[in-house]
């Protein structure tokens, strides 16, 4: 009696297991959010990437018209429908330029396939960089998909598009390397022109992506990792939605 009274109580725990728990087993099936070990997936790589918001408004690729490295009129209505990438850099950038284009480029064979991506590099030089400039910079970088757009004009809207437009900081000071400041980030545009990015650990969005590291660097001296390789996940997403 008391080994049948112990197999009673047995299955009434099995009973309660299977009521608490297989319905969240079975929701996280339903939401696909079961982690896969072997893939190493992280919750930001899972989520949805956030929309950058500025006084409750989702901030989009702000509107301008500028020549590309082909003299032809480039505006930001080029860019919707397509998944874009932003920086902003001169071609006689003796530091952190380089570094960021080649990235751009690695990214660029990477998805050489996909019709749908696109990027925008305006110079903060354009004094300098013209289009026949550009057109040079383009070639000796590799620089080959058709909707890669090195973008030149009047200078005061380009800095206007990079501190006001985006929040990325740049400026002509003639006491660093190369004669300007600008940092090394990109934005990563949706194809609706929004600006958009995934989240940290916190759960606060990233809003840029850092450029001025490899991902064969993989850490820079400062400590700083790489964010190359998330950059490609979330184009992935972006191309997706």
């Amino acid at each position: 009696m008391k080994k049948q009274h112990g197999y009673i109580g047995l299955g009434i725990i099995v009973l309660i297991f299977g009521i608490l728990v297989i319905p969240r087993i079975y929701d996280r099936l339903r939401d696909d959010q079961v982690v896969d070990t072997n893939r190493m997936h992280t919750p930001e790589q899972n989520a949805k990437l956030a929309y950058i918001t500025l006084n409750g408004q989702k901030r989009r690729l702000p509107s301008f018209n500028f020549l590309n490295q082909d003299s032809l009129l480039i505006s930001n209505e080029d860019f919707l429908g397509k998944v874009s990438i932003v920086e902003f850099f001169f071609t006689t950038c003796p530091t952190i330029c380089p570094v960021m284009n080649k990235n751009l480029v690695d990214i660029q064979n990477e998805f050489e396939d996909k019709e749908d991506l696109a990027f925008a590099s305006f110079t903060i030089n354009p004094e300098y960089d013209t289009p026949f400039v550009l057109k040079q910079y383009a070639e000796e970088y590799g620089i080959t998909d058709l909707d890669w757009h090195l973008l030149t004009g009047d200078r005061e809207a380009i800095y206007d598009l990079a501190n006001a437009g985006f929040n990325i900081y740049v400026a002509e000071m003639q006491d660093v390397p190369g004669g300007f400041e600008h940092s090394g980030l990109f934005a990563l545009i949706d194809k609706e022109g929004y600006i958009r990015s995934r989240r940290d650990s916190q759960g606060n969005p990233i809003i840029y992506y850092r450029g001025t590291i490899t991902q064969a660097q993989g850490t820079n001296s400062e400590g700083m990792d790489e964010q190359i390789s998330i950059l490609k996940e979330d184009i992935s997403k972006l191309l997706q939605e």
